[in-house]
């Protein structure tokens, strides 16, 4: 292991987030607001990032270890410095850095007790760091940095440790600059769109970043119900539609074949869960909640969106939900949204997968002697990336289980143990019971939250790249 080039590479990484800080500074500074927390911040980081890089120059060769090195450190590092500004505010030390990660994991899980009393650039802060989480910080930095060349690919196959590896030119740093140019497009899109309807510049924009990243911060305790806005509801449930679905598609669509989007398995896949828990979820509102036909159509698209895609904004109190209604969004909770999308969760192509896996050993039980294989897209799919998806759901599924056990054990109920750890793992927020959508993750012990900032960790990096860091095959020469 080279930690010269991890910290070299961490480096950068700090001044670019110290550069980033000065957008709230300049918020702050025009709704007259303190100006300290940003200014600390951004010198903290720039200063640690200059130092850092200067003292630990390298011009070896990367190899795989130093890719998934940085890009798991470089989460945490991104965490932990993006947290001061939370801390000089008064917030205290585990309670700022779990609001921090759960920001640039696009979590959405928040320890705010009280929402508004917070600055508008505090809570600005707070809703940008998603969205620069959400299509990747170290994306970024890949985008913007010249000549990573090799270097680039590792961070990129580490950042983006999905199925496949969906590349749109041959440079990874061009895929990472198109992927970013898709996401600051569409968001500018929504800012207009919400402009429209009605939303002040500030609500726009901290709303977007939220929407957009699938990350669900808002500046109002009752989320986007503060509106009670059927129109606002349609805009933000479309768009955290499109960032649920594949951001290379979008590309593709635009730029290549109108119908790549349509004819895409996982967005077909995707796509219809969404309409199937809606359907049932409406059904259970009115059969059994009173909710009349338009109010169950209403918060049951707003909801399974919301939750499929992991970005969990709440227009009601779903907590209070009967356990059928409330069972669907549990289900929709491990499916999360597509693959290259901003969502978390397992993903949609690997639930397909599986399925489709599932049923090739069915046929094959009936059928020994015959020769089925998996198909994607009109593609065999390799037994390899097959088995890296069994080992990825059970490897998920092990550290869902541990979680939850352990915040049982520190003496919260089951109901809320089970969801707040698949709420963080998943990165989608908003839970059940103690830690419903309407409530915060104050009331979690310390111990809790520090198992709770690990599950927002990992699940954004998708298990693998935090997880073969624990083996000790991984620090071996």
């Amino acid at each position: 292991m080279n930690f010269k080039i991890i910290f070299n590479v961490l480096g950068g990484l700090l001044r670019l987030l110290g550069i980033l800080m000065i957008i709230p500074l300049a918020v702050a500074f025009y709704y007259r607001e303190p100006l300290y927390p940003f200014f600390v911040a951004v010198a903290v980081s720039v200063l640690t990032g200059t130092i850092f890089s200067f003292s630990y120059k390298s011009d070896e060769e990367w190899k795989q270890k130093e890719g998934f090195a940085i890009v798991a450190l470089g989460w945490l590092a991104v965490a932990v410095f993006g947290a001061i500004p939370f801390f000089l505010d008064g917030i205290s030390l585990i309670n700022a850095l779990f609001e921090s990660m759960s920001g640039f994991t696009t979590t959405g899980a928040t320890i705010f007790v009280d929402i508004e009393s917070h600055s508008k650039s505090i809570l600005f802060w707070r809703s940008m760091t998603q969205w620069l989480g959400g299509m990747g910080i170290i994306m970024l930095f890949i985008a913007i940095l010249p000549k990573l060349g090799v270097a680039g690919r590792q961070l990129f196959r580490a950042e983006v440790p999905g199925p496949t590896e969906d590349k749109l030119k041959p440079r990874i740093r061009e895929t990472a600059k198109i992927l970013w140019m898709v996401y600051v497009v569409i968001s500018v899109i929504e800012v207009v769109v919400l402009l429209v309807a009605g939303l002040s510049l500030y609500d726009a924009v901290t709303h977007t970043f939220a929407t957009m990243a699938c990350g669900g911060f808002s500046p109002y305790s009752n989320s986007i119900a503060a509106f009670n806005s059927p129109m606002i509801e349609g805009i933000i449930t479309l768009f955290m539609f499109v960032a649920g679905a594949n951001f290379a598609l979008h590309y593709r669509m635009l730029y290549v074949d109108k119908k790549s989007l349509i004819n895409d398995n996982e967005f077909k896949f995707y796509t219809l869960i969404i309409i199937f828990a809606t359907v049932l979820l409406a059904i259970l509102l009115w059969s059994n909640m009173g909710e009349s036909v338009f109010g169950s159509l209403r918060y049951a698209v707003f909801q399974v969106v919301s939750i499929t895609t992991t970005t969990g904004f709440a227009t009601t109190d779903f907590n209070l939900w009967s356990d059928s209604a409330r069972m669907v969004l549990i289900t929709v909770m491990f499916v999360g949204g597509s693959a290259g999308s901003t969502a978390g969760g397992i993903k949609a192509v690997r639930v397909l997968l599986l399925l489709k896996y599932a049923r090739k050993e069915l046929f094959k039980s009936i059928h020994p002697k015959a020769v089925k294989s998996v198909k994607f897209n009109n593609k065999s799919v390799p037994d390899e990336v097959l088995q890296s998806i069994v080992a990825f759901v059970v490897i998920y599924l092990l550290i869902f289980l541990v979680s939850s056990v352990m915040l049982a054990v520190l003496g919260m109920d089951i109901i809320s143990s089970a969801t707040a750890s698949i709420a963080t793992l998943g990165n989608i927020g908003p839970a059940f019971n103690q830690v419903g959508p309407m409530e915060n993750y104050d009331i979690v012990p310390l111990l809790g939250k520090l198992v709770l900032i690990a599950n927002m960790w990992i699940g954004r990096l998708e298990v693998f790249t935090v997880i073969v860091m624990l083996t000790p095959e991984f620090w071996k020469k």
